[in-house]
């Protein structure tokens, strides 16, 4: 029997869900002086450090915190939790409110209020949160690490999160109103927890 089961929101000042429980176990010209130019200036060709570089999470805009979501939507697959064990488990069933295409949440500036346990991510709770995917933006800069090549704000495209086989687009079996209590454990998945782009940790296929 599953011990608990929730969903997550990612992005801005974006949302994750606690597992819920249950019993059981389981983004100038220059100038001019005299008819002599005045030597420019060295041009820099460095540029400039990205924020997630530079900035804690704590530091960052409104703006700069929604767009580290990368829009995987991992996030919002509900999880169950071993009440023995604390361990969570990932499950290929969506949350009602999950674009399984898009990966997107069907009504994100309301998501809290349609959906009660879904969690509202600030810096406070990336750094509690034991259940964030190994891929999440949130999750690597809490990490000290940097964002990866298919990262929206690395590639400058949504595309390449899917491209990459990082989001859950194709891998959802359906959302939470099509499945039964007793049915959740039998969804449980390890793929939302692996990241298919590292070598150490290829994906089980399951």
């Amino acid at each position: 029997m599953p011990a608990g089961a929730g969903r997550g929101r990612g992005g801005g000042l974006p949302s994750s869900s606690h597992p819920r429980r249950r019993s059981g176990a389981l983004k100038a010209e220059p100038s001019v002086a005299k008819a002599r130019k005045t030597p420019r200036s060295p041009v820099s060709l460095k540029a400039a450090t990205p924020f997630w570089r530079e900035k804690s999470l704590e530091a960052m805009s409104p703006e700069e915190w929604e767009s580290l979501c990368d829009g995987c939507g991992r996030c919002c697959l509900l999880k169950l939790e071993d009440e023995d064990t604390g361990e969570i488990h990932y499950t290929d069933i969506g949350c009602t409110l999950l674009d399984a295409g898009t990966c997107r949440c069907r009504d994100y500036p309301r998501r809290q209020a349609k959906v009660p346990d879904c969690v509202r991510l600030t810096p406070e709770a990336v750094r509690t949160l034991p259940w964030l995917p190994p891929t999440c933006g949130y999750r690597l800069v809490r990490d000290g690490r940097d964002l990866p090549w298919w990262h929206p704000l690395v590639s400058g495209t949504r595309r390449t999160v899917h491209e990459a086989g990082i989001s859950v687009r194709g891998k959802v079996s359906g959302t939470e109103e099509e499945f039964e209590t007793e049915e959740l454990p039998d969804r449980i998945v390890a793929w939302p927890g692996q990241d298919p782009q590292d070598p150490d940790d290829p994906p089980d296929g399951k």
